[in-house]
């Protein structure tokens, strides 16, 4: 299976950012040939602090998104917290995601899986590979033909990850694509006062061992200048670093 690659802000900043990165993306794609994915969320409903920036909101975000979409012509996927978000996201995204928390909510699974998007649905920090099998069976069951799942992390301890790599071959036979998130996997959840920190100098390792065991996709956060970014700044890869990481991953 071709490695597909999943990339972009954490949260829709503005529209600068969004044209900044999509830019890149297509340059990438021509230097690399490599299929990727435009990822930005329009509202972080899991930000650790009440005062956290969440983004522009559904309306004006999936606007945002169907503007990057319509002019540099790349696929889009969003995250979505709610049932009644679903409908309104497919009408934009071609990949709907699941975030890890909401995992298990199976009126989340149900209402994403019946719009007949590809659902990407992120596993829990406190869930086995294996136990992966019953988001999967609650998007089938509600109609979904094509079901991702994508490998984060697991809690160690408080403030801390650690991926067990097995959980990707555990999860191939499971679903349609297995994808590795690079980025949020060297997260360190709650580690900086009210907010994320994370080891931004371990995406590449993290990607390259993911490969090993057989990941199909590759999940990156980007942004041009990660310290300045209003969410998940120190674990996302910068943008000017990504082309080359995809090119050693292909």
């Amino acid at each position: 299976m071709t490695p597909l690659f999943i990339a972009g802000p954490c949260v829709i900043e503005s529209a600068e950012l969004l044209d900044c990165v999509a830019a890149e993306l297509v340059k990438i794609h021509e230097a690399t040939g490599a299929e990727i994915i435009f990822k930005a969320s329009f509202d972080k409903a899991n930000r650790t602090s009440i005062r956290s920036f969440r983004g522009p909101g559904l309306e004006r975000g999936l606007q945002m998104l169907a503007d990057i979409k319509s002019r540099y012509g790349l696929r889009i996927t969003t995250d979505i917290h709610e049932s009644y978000q679903a409908e309104a996201a497919a009408n934009v995204a071609d990949v709907l995601q699941i975030p890890a928390f909401l995992c298990r909510q199976t009126d989340l699974l149900v209402a994403a899986a019946r719009t007949g998007r590809i659902v990407n649905v992120k596993k829990a920090q406190f869930l086995s590979g294996d136990d992966m099998r019953y988001p999967v069976e609650k998007c089938r069951d509600a109609g979904a033909t094509e079901v991702w799942l994508t490998e984060r992390g697991t809690t160690f301890g408080y403030n801390n990850l650690v991926v067990d790599f097995r959980n990707i071959p555990v999860m191939l036979p499971l679903a349609d694509r297995v994808v590795m998130d690079c980025t949020h996997c060297v997260q360190r959840p709650g580690a900086a006062g009210g907010k994320t920190g994370g080891n931004r100098e371990y995406i590449p390792a993290m990607a390259q061992a993911a490969k090993a065991f057989g990941a199909q996709g590759f999940f990156f956060e980007t942004h041009p200048t990660p310290d300045e970014a209003l969410s998940d700044g120190p674990n996302m890869l910068p943008l000017n670093q990504l082309q080359d990481v995809i090119k050693n991953l292909l």
